[in-house]
C-alpha cells in the first residue's frame, strides 16, 4: 500500500507537469515529529454573523483603545456596542475603497483616500470633519498610523507624508510636513512598525526614526533603503514586528514581500506569482492580518480579479480561500477587512453591511456552502502505466450531524491522468454519519493510467481533517 501525503499548501504551476496541488479552504498545519504524517489540512473558520452596519460594503473595522468597535460601511461610519448594536457616528465623503482608523487615546482618525478626513472624540462619539481650512497641515490621506503622540499620514498621489502635532489630534504645524527623499518615486502609504514609520513607495522603501527634533521629529534611518516598493496600497498590513505587501519595483512585480529588520523578504512561491500575473488589475488588491489558535496570517485580496490568498505567517505555507455562489462558481473570500473586538475575531462583507464573527466552529459563510477542494501530488511511477486498485481517504470520519440535512456526509472524489490539465467525472464517497468513526472512505477499481493526480472536494459544513491517502496500485512493464 502506497501513502499520498499533502506536505505543502497551494502550488499550481506554470506548467503542471511540475506540479498541480490546489488547496482552498483548507489550512495546512504542521504536525509534531512523533505523528504519523508531517502535515494535516483542517477547514478554514466559518462565518457567523454578528450585525448588519448600514447598507455596506464593510470598508474598515478598528477596535479603538476606548474598547468601542468602529465600522466605515459605505458612506458611513458607525460605532459597534458589545451587544452588537450599530450607531451613526459620521458622514463619510467617500462610498468606496478602504478606510483605515487609529486613535492615540482620546481622538480617532479617519482617511478614507479623500482630502477630507474625520475627527471622533472617544469620550463623545463626536465628530468633525478635517479639511485644509480647519487643519493647515491636513493634506488628505490613505492611511493613517500612530508613534510616540503623532497621527501619520501620507499624501494621497504624492512624494510627501505629515504627522499631527504632538498628543493632539490636530494638524496645524506647517513644519511637520516632510518628503519621500531617497528616489523620487510617489508614495503609497507611510505604516508604523516597531515605531518606526516605514515609506513605502511604488518602487523603493525607505525608515524614518523618531529622533526628538522640536522643529521636525523623524529623521531618515542611515544606511537603510530598500529596493522595493508597493504595487497596491490597500496590501498593505502589520503583524507583530513585520510588514506585509504585494511588492514592485523597476525590474518587476507581483512578488508579495514581508517588511523587517529594514529587509524585504519575498514571500510568495512562483505558484502564487504566477496566478498574480494573469489578474488584469491588482492595484486594488486589500490586506489584512489576524491571529487564529496560534495561526497567524496574512489575506491578500484581489477584488477586481476576484481572488483570494492568505499566507500563513507561522509555517510559510499558502492556501486559497474562496466563496461560492449558487451556481457551484468560486469568487473571493467575502471578508474585506479584520479587528479583533469583544474577544471575537470580526470581518466586514465586501457585499452586504454584515459583521461577521470568524467561527472554528462554524463550517459556512453565514449559511452558505463553503467549498474545499485539496489536490494531490502526481503519481508518477517511472512513466509507467499504474492500475489502481483501492483509495482510501486518510480522513476524519464520523462527523455526520445528528438531525438535518447534513446527517451523511459525502466528500467527491475525481483524478486525471494527464497530471491535472484535464478531470474525469466526480464520485461520492460516504465518510461517515456521527459516531461512525470506523467508517473507510474507500474508492475500488479505478482503472489505469499515467501521471494521475487525485482531487477531493467536499461543502458539507462538517468538522473534519484530511491528511492524504492511502492507495493500492500495481505498476505495470510500461
Amino acid at each position: 500500500m502506497t501513502r499520498l501525503t499533502l506536505e505543502g499548501g497551494f502550488y499550481l504551476a506554470r506548467s503542471l507537469i511540475a506540479d498541480a496541488q490546489r488547496c482552498v479552504n483548507l489550512i495546512p498545519e504542521r504536525n509534531s515529529r512523533e505523528s504519523e504524517v508531517s502535515t494535516t489540512h483542517y477547514p478554514t473558520p466559518g462565518k457567523t454573523l454578528l450585525a448588519t452596519v448600514g447598507t455596506g460594503p464593510i470598508r474598515g473595522a478598528y477596535a479603538a483603545t476606548n474598547g468601542i468597535l468602529y465600522v466605515a460601511s459605505g458612506s458611513s461610519l458607525y460605532m459597534v456596542s458589545s451587544s452588537w448594536i450599530t450607531t451613526a457616528v459620521s458622514a463619510l465623503t467617500t462610498s468606496s475603497g478602504p478606510v483605515s482608523m487609529k486613535d492615540n487615546g482620546t481622538s480617532m482618525i479617519v482617511a478614507d483616500g479623500s482630502q477630507t478626513g474625520v475627527r471622533v472624540k472617544l469620550a463623545t462619539n463626536i465628530a468633525t470633519f478635517i479639511t485644509s481650512t480647519s487643519d493647515a497641515n491636513w493634506r488628505g490621506a490613505d492611511r493613517v498610523d500612530y508613534a510616540d503622540g503623532y497621527f501619520v499620514c501620507n499624501v494621497p498621489g504624492a512624494r510627501q507624508w505629515f504627522i499631527s502635532d504632538v498628543q493632539a489630534d490636530t494638524f496645524s504645524n506647517p513644519l511637520y510636513f516632510a518628503s519621500k527623499e531617497g528616489n523620487a518615486d510617489l508614495l503609497q502609504v507611510a505604516p508604523v512598525v516597531h515605531r518606526e514609520i516605514w515609506l513605502i513607495g511604488t518602487d523603493t522603501t525607505e525608515v524614518y526614526f523618531n529622533t526628538g527634533d522640536v522643529s521636525f521629529p523623524y529623521q531618515r534611518m542611515p544606511g537603510v533603503f530598500i529596493q522595493h516598493g508597493c504595487a497596491a496600497k490597500g496590501s498593505v498590513a502589520t503583524w507583530d514586528l513585520s510588514l506585509f505587501w504585494l511588492g514592485r519595483d523597476p525590474q518587476g512585480q507581483f512578488v508579495v514581500f514581508r517588511g523587517g529588520s529594514y529587509q524585504a523578504q519575498r514571500i510568495s512561491t512562483h505558484a502564487i506569482e504566477e496566478q498574480i500575473s494573469g489578474y488584469g488589475t491588482v492595484s486594488d488588491a486589500i490586506g489584512y492580518c489576524y491571529q487564529q489558535e496560534g495561526h497567524p496570517f496574512y489575506v491578500l485580496t484581489f477584488p477586481t480579479a476576484d481572488a483570494t490568498w492568505v499566507f500563513d505567517i507561522g509555517n510559510g505555507l499558502w492556501h486559497e480561500r474562496a466563496s461560492m455562489d449558487g451556481a457551484g462558481m468560486l469568487h473571493r473570500d467575502i471578508s474585506n477587512c479584520q479587528a479583533v473586538a469583544y474577544g471575537v475575531n470580526v470581518v466586514g462583507d465586501y457585499q452586504n453591511g454584515n459583521l461577521y464573527k470568524l467561527d472554528q466552529s462554524t463550517f459556512t459563510d453565514n449559511g452558505n456552502a463553503v467549498p474545499r477542494i485539496r489536490s494531490f501530488p502526481t503519481l508518477d511511477i517511472e512513466d509507467k502505466r499504474v492500475i489502481y486498485e483501492k483509495l482510501t481517504l486518510d480522513f476524519q470520519t464520523g462527523i455526520g450531524q445528528a438531525t438535518g440535512t447534513w446527517q451523511n456526509p459525502m466528500v467527491d472524489v475525481r483524478w486525471s491522468d494527464d497530471g491535472g490539465y484535464t478531470w474525469g467525472n466526480k464520485v461520492q464517497v460516504p465518510v461517515g454519519a456521527i459516531g461512525r468513526f470506523s467508517t473507510r472512505a474507500t474508492l475500488w477499481r479505478m482503472g489505469m493510467g499515467r501521471r494521475r493526480v487525485y482531487e477531493v472536494s467536499w461543502a458539507w459544513p462538517m468538522d473534519t481533517a484530511l491528511n492524504g491517502a492511502w492507495l493500492d496500485i500495481r505498476v505495470g512493464k510500461s
